[in-house]
């Protein structure tokens, strides 16, 4: 008899693509020797629940196909229990598996779950909390969370090209907003076009925001763009990609374990998904999260 795994699978994820390729995921799991029950669910309130209940009654790993969103929610479930989630790539922005080094099809990476699982194979990382939610990848606030929230509502054009279209709409509306940054209890008032904290690096679709940060050293790296004007801000923004914006003169790098953050008229979303309005505290709880199929850093 197989490990029983759950298997939280996100219809809308991707376009539709994680539905699509679920028979393929399930059926490599079984030739892996996992037993896997899909979980059902059609909200993400239903997706935490189902996943959660699947983790009290004794399940080996939830596995998440889907994006960042799916796995977001596999996260509420997992984080702190000792129970291991794995990724299958399969959404817009797959930020996640990026970072944990998960093979991008999303066969391969089931395969590699069920390796993994089968061998005892388990990393432990950490992860971020904010109030009640737990999150995996960079929860941000400011110019970005703006464009995150753009992007989610727009229907075209697919992939991570929503994050272009959300960005130009979004620079009609630039300014820099008033921020409160307390790290790890000094405090510092300053003006802001976006804050990222990063538990990994990627985020956004593959921009590379918090460009060292590691999800197992017990702090969260804090990445503050200043004010920058639109044409300095669309010129900067492809160094997102290979992480090199941190050299401009208007951004700013920290680290550490408590992150608070507190101003007027901002939310934050983290690993995409909305979180909470500021003032918030984000923290590194080492440890929280382990992960099966994931492959360590060269």
């Amino acid at each position: 008899m197989g490990v029983d795994v759950a298997v939280l699978v996100s219809a809308a994820a991707g376009r539709g693509r994680a539905r699509t390729v679920s028979a393929t995921v399930l059926e490599a799991l079984r030739r892996g020797g996992l037993t896997p029950t899909v979980l059902t669910a059609t909200t993400r309130a239903e997706a935490e629940q189902a996943a959660a209940a699947a983790v009290a009654a004794g399940t080996a790993a939830v596995v998440a196909v889907g994006g960042d969103g799916t796995a977001h929610a596999a996260l509420q479930a997992v984080a702190g229990t000792g129970t291991p989630l794995a990724v299958v790539p399969a959404g817009t922005g797959n930020d996640l598996a990026l970072a944990l080094h998960v093979p991008p099809e999303p066969v391969a990476a089931a395969t590699a779950a069920a390796t993994d699982l089968r061998e005892g194979a388990v990393r432990t990382l950490d992860a971020g909390r904010t109030g009640d939610r737990w999150w995996a990848t960079v929860l941000c606030c400011g110019f970005d969370s703006a464009v995150t929230d753009r992007a989610n509502r727009l229907r075209w054009p697919r992939g991570p090209r929503r994050y272009d279209v959300a960005i130009l709409a979004e620079l009609a509306r630039l300014r820099p907003r008033e921020v409160t940054l307390t790290l790890d209890g000094a405090a510092r008032t300053l003006p802001v076009t976006l804050v990222a904290v990063g538990n990994t690096a990627w985020y956004g679709g593959g921009m590379r925001v918090c460009p060292d940060a590691d999800p197992a050293d017990g702090r969260l790296d804090v990445t503050v763009v200043g004010p920058v004007t639109r044409r300095e801000l669309v010129r900067t923004r492809p160094r997102l990609t290979d992480g090199t914006h941190v050299a401009h003169p208007a951004v700013t790098v920290h680290r550490a374990a408590r992150v608070e953050l507190a101003g007027a008229g901002l939310t934050t979303y983290a690993d995409g998904e909305p979180v909470a309005a500021l003032p918030v505290v984000a923290e590194a709880v080492p440890g929280a999260l382990r992960v099966v199929g994931s492959a360590r850093p060269a």
